[in-house]
């Protein structure tokens, strides 16, 4: 199916469905009650074919471009309805199962797609969260099966996951990147232990995970043995192209949520309200036409390089801005307010402060950007 006809069709499907849909737009604040929620609205878009385009007809897909899921959760958001957690997870984490393990891609990928199974990402240690060739958790290897012992750390939303992808040590540490492979692990495993950790928000978003002597069999390696860094990359690329893709659409839904409430007694004076439209815009409609160059190099088979660290900084930079703005529009709602309005205001600006952290700091992402796009020394 073409985007076109796609967009078209299910424009259509929404609107016989607007009823089903409604319940969608106004979410608890909850994060038990959001994943409840969501995976309804899951379930709905699965059952009704939509959910299941954009990915192969192997792994439980109906085949077409993975752009489909692009126009998917950019319609969803335009109709107020914000994209289920696992739509991230999907993103960032099946194409790279589906590219590097594809055998199991083909049991794991449709519980996932339907919404009967979360994944979570073990990437980020104590010691090793942006400089991940450093990280020390190890696979030992057991004939046919990985003993794998160690600590991950900002795992987002471990407590609900049923697999994890996790990053192992199986070479030396002098090996540093070489030395690392992505493993499947059952988050039921016996030895493994997640313990949720509070966010300033006071939602328990994150958590850290301990591996205690986990037996992960040789069958669930992702991968080659040693060849972990191909997957981080992999995974890294994804988030810059279809998650910036739907997080832009999703902002640029809240930008427009804003300048309602600016239009209608927000505190925002007039001229410097404005400007900060203005430069916001701006700024989403850099990352739209950034993502948009990354997800379709994507679709094609590319693995994008070191320019799409240039997506990383604009998501940043767009998601900051849009909620700074917020504090300035609707500063009761955020600071003071407790209707669910207001709730929902405070826990996308508390979100906001992690966008120059989470999937590799601005900071990391500019020397990347200085060294190996402008040419600059180290």
């Amino acid at each position: 199916m073409d985007l076109t006809t796609f967009r078209a069709e299910f424009g259509r499907w929404m609107a016989e469905h607007a009823a089903d849909l409604d319940r969608f737009r106004r979410l608890p604040t909850d994060l038990d009650g959001q994943f409840a929620v969501l995976g309804d609205l899951q379930r709905l878009l699965y059952d009704a074919g939509w959910l299941r385009w954009g990915w192969p007809e192997a792994m439980g897909g109906l085949g077409g471009s993975s752009l489909l899921r692009g126009v998917l959760s950019e319609e969803l958001a335009a109709a107020g309805c914000p994209p289920p957690f696992s739509f991230g997870m999907m993103e960032v984490l099946a194409p790279a199962v589906a590219r590097f393990a594809p055998a199991i891609a083909a049991w794991a990928l449709p519980p996932l797609l339907r919404g009967d199974e979360a994944w979570c990402q073990g990437f980020s240690e104590p010691e090793a969260g942006s400089d991940l060739a450093s990280l020390r958790l190890r696979a030992a290897d057991g004939g046919d099966h990985w003993r794998v012992t160690g600590q991950k750390v900002w795992t987002s939303w471990a407590q609900w996951a049923q697999r994890c992808i996790l990053l192992a040590r199986t070479g030396t540490a002098e090996e540093a990147h070489r030395g690392i492979t992505a493993l499947f692990v059952d988050m039921d495993s016996p030895g493994v232990t997640v313990r949720p950790l509070r966010a300033m928000s006071g939602d328990a978003e994150f958590a850290e995970m301990f591996f205690d002597d986990v037996v992960v069999p040789k069958d669930r390696t992702i991968g080659a043995v040693g060849g972990g860094w191909a997957v981080t990359m992999y995974v890294l690329s994804c988030e810059r192209g279809a998650v910036a893709w739907q997080r832009q659409a999703w902002m640029h839904r809240r930008l427009g949520d804003l300048l309602v409430a600016a239009g209608s007694g927000g505190d925002g004076e007039g001229g410097s309200a404005a400007g900060w439209a203005g430069r916001t815009f701006a700024d989403l409609y850099a990352l739209r036409l950034a993502s948009r160059r990354t997800f379709r190099r994507l679709d094609a088979g590319e693995i994008p390089g070191p320019d799409a660290s240039v997506d990383k900084i604009l998501m940043a930079t767009a998601e900051q801005g849009l909620f700074d703005g917020a504090v300035e529009i609707v500063p009761e709602a955020l600071l003071t307010g407790d209707d669910h309005a207001a709730r929902t205001w405070r826990t996308d600006y508390f979100y906001s402060r992690a966008a120059s952290i989470y999937g590799g700091t601005s900071e990391i992402q500019r020397n990347i950007v200085a060294e190996h796009l402008l040419g600059l020394p180290r």
